[in-house]
């Protein structure tokens, strides 16, 4: 398993996919802290999209984050633990190419267990092709991240307003002294008016100024900041309000942003709601302790990101 700073269960098999096929080497920002705090942000935002309630004796986060990261897992009966989840691979293949057997490996079960899968265990996954959201995480977090420290550098280069070229050192420190002062919110300053022309009358400093309107661009970056995570919501299946089309934004379009993005979040609800059944159904656990919802879904598009949508523009 690979140790991020973020603590997510990233495994080599999902690293070497998207690090090795799909991002160049010029763009990859690897395991920085900046990339590694978007990529948790955008796995925690697209786990709270739905509500899970599962047994008291399941443990919730390694649920959630195996199903996610990892795209599925098996549920199976053990001596020691009971029912419990567990992350494995897959092997095997039926006339429909799915395959047939789960593959645990826990170092507290007794060897390596390959139960088959609709008759010794059950298979809940997130996607139809047993993929998970990492690549997604990783491109996006990525990005978000590339954009995060333009912007810094940014601010950072916008800081300096003024050079001041003077003609000798005694010159130049005081002008760091005026400087100084004047930063520090003194009304006046008081200076020789030798400092400032010499006794032929030529000026015995000259000042550079940048033009930071021009050099300013973070509130740019932030904007593209801003639709990088609008394509990762709508690819996640989180709706949203199109916030770069600011004028004349009628509910007919948030609507139909909303439909783009529910699309994907209907089939992992549908996945998620048939693993969950088989499940119940397999080892006789109530609805009440194993169930699946959809969050804020009450309303339709009654609220999208803050949005109440109505018959005109927003």
């Amino acid at each position: 398993m690979s140790k991020t700073g973020c603590g997510l269960p990233y495994f080599y098999r999902q690293e070497n996919a998207v690090n090795g096929t799909i991002l160049p080497s010029f763009l990859h920002i690897r395991n920085t802290a900046v990339a590694n705090f978007y990529k948790r942000y955008l796995t925690q935002k697209a786990i709270s999209q739905f509500r899970f309630t599962l047994p008291k004796t399941w443990n919730k986060d390694y649920f959630l984050y195996t199903l996610y990261i990892w795209g599925f897992l098996a549920v199976v009966r053990t001596d020691k633990f009971g029912v419990i989840p567990q992350g494995c691979s897959l092997m095997g293949y039926d006339v429909f190419y799915r395959p047939t057997n789960a593959v645990i490996s826990n170092p507290l079960l007794k060897g390596i267990i390959q139960p088959r899968i609709g008759i010794q265990c059950t298979l809940i996954k997130l996607q139809p092709d047993y993929g998970s959201i990492y690549d997604l995480v990783d491109f996006y977090g990525n990005m978000l991240a590339l954009c995060a420290e333009s912007a810094s550098v940014n601010l950072l280069n916008s800081r300096l307003a003024y050079i001041f070229l003077t003609g000798n050192k005694q010159g130049a420190e005081t002008m760091k002294k005026a400087m100084d002062k004047i930063l520090s919110g003194e009304p006046g300053v008081f200076v020789d008016k030798d400092m400032f022309r010499d006794e032929n009358g030529e000026m015995n400093w000259e000042m550079f100024e940048q033009n930071l309107s021009q050099n300013f661009i973070t509130p740019d970056i932030m904007e593209v900041m801003r639709t990088w995570e609008e394509k990762f919501d709508v690819e996640i299946g989180i709706p949203t309000t199109n916030t770069q089309k600011k004028e004349r934004l009628v509910s007919g379009e948030v609507e139909a942003n909303q439909m783009e993005a529910e699309t994907l979040l209907e089939l992992w609800y549908e996945g998620l709601q048939e693993g969950f059944e088989e499940t119940r159904i397999m080892f006789g656990i109530p609805e009440s302790e194993l169930k699946v919802e959809w969050r804020n879904r009450e309303g339709g598009i009654q609220n999208v990101n803050g949005y109440n949508v109505g018959d005109g523009n927003l």
